[in-house]
């Protein structure tokens, strides 16, 4: 079995939690939200966030606003809507109860 294969798929099950997490507590931009998680050690490349956030927003979970950039053009900020953030509470029970159940498996 290739380890570095479950490590990238147990990564890509916990990137849409983890970019939620990010944006409860500010609105991001997509180059924003890449440098916190890698800054977190959850590398990941524009080629996989931008569907995420695209999927998100039409899931109604997100919303964005342009603002404007000393650094060049406008940037598209992300947020969480109400859904967004009724849902993220979910992801936040379902992820504790997992983590128990892996503590729990471990000890």
């Amino acid at each position: 079995m290739n380890v570095d294969n479950a490590k990238s798929q147990m990564r890509k099950g916990m990137l849409e939690y983890c970019v939620m997490l990010l944006l409860r507590k500010e609105a991001c931009y997509a180059s924003d939200i890449i440098t916190r998680l890698k800054a977190a050690e959850l590398i990941v490349v524009e080629g996989t966030l931008y569907p995420l956030l695209t999927r998100l927003k039409n899931d109604g979970l997100l919303a964005y606003e342009w603002r404007e950039s000393t650094q060049g053009p406008p940037r598209k900020y992300y947020t969480l809507t109400l859904s967004g953030e009724a849902f993220l509470s979910q992801l936040d029970a379902a992820w504790n109860g997992l983590a128990t159940t892996v503590n729990l498996l471990k000890s």
